[in-house]
């Protein structure tokens, strides 16, 4: 606007405010983004030469707000004076918003009192908000899982439900009911048929669909803990090898299922990937287990996977370290 539009600075940067808004969708401190400050002036020169007028007229306006905090001003500054300097780039988006918001409640109470509680002074409470996200039941539940959709659908007099979910609690009242039971698992099934199908074509492993299916399909991350997930796996599958053969009629099969994509530099979430293929190597070679265990990694992890996935899931596993995920709509 500056450059090529020819607007003076309290102009361009009124209309900058006005049109952003930011969605944070993370407390930790690793995945807020920083960007070294020799790399910005390397490759965007006249960005960060405007980066730093940004920031010198807000800790202009911090200074003259808040003169007795001189402490206020570094903690608050878009640039960290570390070695290298950087950039951070949520204190950046929150400066250049004229809102904020976290993605549920809890979350968005908790960068108020954490990462951004110094901003909260300094805005006051109002520029903060939430903005809670979800899943739509159009896609997740009527386009993926059209069959319990109609089932339901059948029970509640029609398809409203899928604009209202509270009408959903009307189905209890079919708890007992062993028509809808009997259907419900019948579909439920039929969605397992089709996943398993699936995973004899990508992985060519053959897993009984009979089995229970233990989902765990997110992104690759350590606080996600998918390697206690196959901790886990590996526990089962060395308690499954030291009982007799009497024994091993009376456990429940069970196919643990894992999908997810790890960022391109996250050498440890590679790992864990790696760690859960070789698993599943062993295992699911091991005559004596047969179809007690199976292990699978079901590689390029999408939305369209989630829409076979999801329907055909018994147990879905969340088990993040509490107060990490902001809003796992997985």
């Amino acid at each position: 606007m500056i450059d090529q539009e020819g607007l003076e600075w309290d102009e361009a940067w009124t209309i900058v405010q006005a049109t952003f808004g930011y969605t944070n969708h993370t407390v930790l401190p690793e995945a807020l983004e920083k960007w070294s400050v020799p790399l910005f002036q390397h490759l965007l020169p006249r960005h960060l030469q405007i980066i730093y007028d940004i920031n010198l007229h807000f800790l202009q306006y911090v200074e003259r707000n808040f003169p007795k905090d001189r402490e206020m001003l570094g903690r608050v500054s878009i640039i960290e004076e570390s070695q290298p300097q950087m950039v951070r780039m949520a204190y950046l988006a929150i400066i250049g918003s004229h809102k904020v918001n976290g993605v549920a409640e809890l979350h968005s109470d908790l960068i108020k009192t954490t990462i951004f509680k110094d901003f909260v002074k300094i805005y006051g409470p109002d520029r903060f908000t939430n903005v809670t996200n979800g899943i739509t039941p159009r896609r997740w539940l009527h386009q993926a899982n059209p069959r319990l959709s109609e089932l339901i659908a059948s029970k509640l007099g029609g398809y409203e439900y899928l604009n209202d979910l509270t009408m959903l609690h009307k189905i209890e009242s079919f708890v007992d009911d062993k028509e809808f039971r009997k259907e419900f698992q019948e579909i439920k099934y039929a969605n397992k048929v089709r996943l398993a199908k699936y995973i004899k074509e990508h992985n060519n492993v053959a897993v009984n669909p009979a089995a229970l299916f233990d989902i765990q399909v997110k992104r690759i991350h350590e606080y996600k803990r998918q390697q206690l997930n196959i901790f886990g796996v590996i526990h089962r599958y060395l308690e499954l090898k030291n009982m007799s053969p009497e024994e091993r009629k009376k456990v429940q099969p069970r196919v643990s299922i894992f999908g997810g994509k790890a960022a391109p530099g996250y050498w440890m979430a590679k790992t864990v990937i790696h760690l859960i293929n070789q698993v599943g190597k062993v295992v699911n070679a091991d005559k004596d287990i047969g179809d007690l265990l199976k292990v699978i990694f079901l590689e390029d992890y999408n939305v369209s996977k989630a829409e076979i996935i999801c329907p055909a899931s018994d147990i879905s596993e969340h088990i993040s370290t509490a107060g990490t995920e902001a809003s796992g709509t997985s």
